[in-house]
C-alpha cells in the first residue's frame, strides 16, 4: 500500500493470530483495554450529562470494499476514518462529542493486528477531543463491517440543522473540496502524478485516509446569536447544499469561480475534472453553512484571527435563492442544475 507520510512510529508491531483463534471473550478483553475501565464491564455504559444540554446521536458504518479497501486504507487509517465520519456530523449539529461504541463483524481470519490497529486509529482521532470508547459489540461476518454510534452534547435550542436555511444566506463551505478525491487517485496511481508536487500529494493523500473533523469551529458558531443551516458534506458539497435546500425548501446559487478547489489540483487534472471533484468526490468532511451576510461577516473576520491554514479557511461559495433550485453559476452567465442523482448513491448500480 502507498505510504503517503511516515508511519506512525507509535504503534507496535501488531500480532498476526487470527480473531479465529483468538475467540470472542480474548478478544472483547483486548479491545476493552481502550475503554476507561470504569465506563465498561456492565451491560452498558453510563454518562452524566449537564442539565441544559441536548443529547446528539449518530451511527455510522464502514464496509470493506465500500469505504475502504487494503489497497488505499491500513487498519489504522480505517479506525481513524470511523471516527472522523461520526465526529464530523457532530459538528454539523453544532455539538461536541461525549463518546462511541464500536461493533465489528468480522471474518474469523482477520487477525488481531488489523483488529488493534483500528482501534488504535479510533483512539488517535478521537483522542484531540478527550472522547473515549464507551463499549460495543463483535460478531462474525463473512466481509468486515465496522458500526461506530457516536454520543454528543448541544446546548437546547443551539443546535444547528439542515432546515435553517433562508434566502439571502451566505453560502459558506469550511476548507477545501476535492483534496480527499485527489487523495484517492494518488493512492491508486489513476493519473499522471510527475505534475504533483510531493507536498501536494502527501496534503490529499492525508485529506482521504486521515480527514480532520471541523469542531475546532463549533464553539464559534454557536456564539452567533443567529440560526444557521449546516451539514457537514461527507458525501460531498453539492449533496450538501441540495440536502439544505431541500430540507429549508429554498434554492441556491453556486459560483463555479468561488469554488474551494484545492490548490494545484486544477493544474494537475483540469478545471472541468477539478470542479466535479470538488462538487461530487466526497469525503471530505467539511461543513457547508447558510449563514445570514450580517453573521457571515462577522464570523468570517472572527475566523480569520485564528491563523488557519489556507486549506482549512471558510470562505463564501454562493447564496440561497428563492425557489427550490441549485443551480452552479459560471462568470460568463452559464448556469448547470445541480441534483441528488449526480452524486454518489449506495444502491445505484
Amino acid at each position: 500500500m502507498s505510504q503517503p507520510f511516515p508511519p506512525d512510529r507509535s504503534i507496535p508491531p501488531q500480532p498476526e493470530q487470527t480473531i479465529g483463534e483468538l475467540g470472542e471473550q480474548a478478544l472483547l478483553t483486548q479491545l476493552q483495554k481502550f475503554s476507561p475501565a470504569e465506563l465498561t464491564g456492565d451491560d452498558a455504559a453510563i454518562v452524566d450529562l449537564p442539565r441544559k444540554d441536548a443529547l446528539v446521536v449518530s451511527t455510522d458504518m464502514l464496509v470493506e470494499n465500500v469505504h475502504f479497501s487494503e489497497q488505499t486504507t491500513s487498519a489504522f487509517d480505517v479506525g481513524w476514518r470511523g471516527a472522523a465520519a461520526n465526529l464530523s456530523d457532530l459538528a454539523a449539529m453544532g455539538a461536541t462529542p461525549i463518546g462511541i461504541t464500536v461493533a465489528l463483524a468480522l471474518p474469523p481470519s482477520t487477525t488481531l493486528g488489523w483488529v488493534l490497529a483500528v482501534y488504535e486509529g479510533l483512539t488517535a482521532a478521537l483522542q484531540p477531543w478527550q472522547t473515549p470508547i464507551l463499549g460495543g459489540d463483535v460478531s462474525r461476518s463473512p466481509v468486515k463491517t465496522i458500526s461506530i454510534t457516536v454520543l454528543g452534547q448541544v446546548p437546547q435550542g443551539k443546535a444547528l440543522y439542515r432546515h435553517q436555511a433562508k434566502v439571502g444566506d451566505w453560502l459558506i463551505a469550511t476548507g477545501d473540496h476535492g483534496a480527499s478525491r485527489a487523495g484517492l487517485a494518488c493512492l491508486l496511481h489513476t493519473h499522471r502524478e510527475e505534475l504533483v508536487t510531493t507536498e501536494q500529494r502527501n496534503l490529499w493523500q492525508r485529506a482521504h485516509q486521515r480527514p480532520q473533523p471541523r469542531l475546532d469551529l463549533v464553539p464559534s458558531l454557536l456564539s452567533l446569536e443567529t440560526t444557521i443551516g449546516a451539514m457537514d458534506s461527507s458525501d460531498g458539497l453539492a449533496d450538501a447544499v441540495l440536502q439544505i435546500c431541500r430540507a429549508s425548501q429554498v434554492g441556491a446559487e453556486l459560483w463555479a469561480e468561488k469554488l474551494p478547489i484545492p490548490q494545484g489540483l486544477t493544474d494537475w487534472v483540469g478545471l472541468k475534472t477539478a470542479r466535479e471533484w470538488a462538487l461530487y468526490g466526497g469525503e471530505d468532511f467539511e461543513l457547508i453553512l447558510a449563514l445570514p451576510p450580517v453573521a457571515a461577516q462577522q464570523w468570517l473576520t472572527a475566523i480569520a484571527s485564528l491563523d488557519l491554514p489556507p486549506d482549512r479557511c471558510p470562505r463564501v461559495i454562493g447564496q440561497i435563492a428563492a425557489g427550490t433550485e441549485v443551480f452552479l453559476t459560471s462568470g460568463n452567465g452559464v448556469k448547470e442544475k445541480l441534483s441528488l442523482q449526480q452524486g454518489f448513491q449506495h444502491f445505484h448500480a
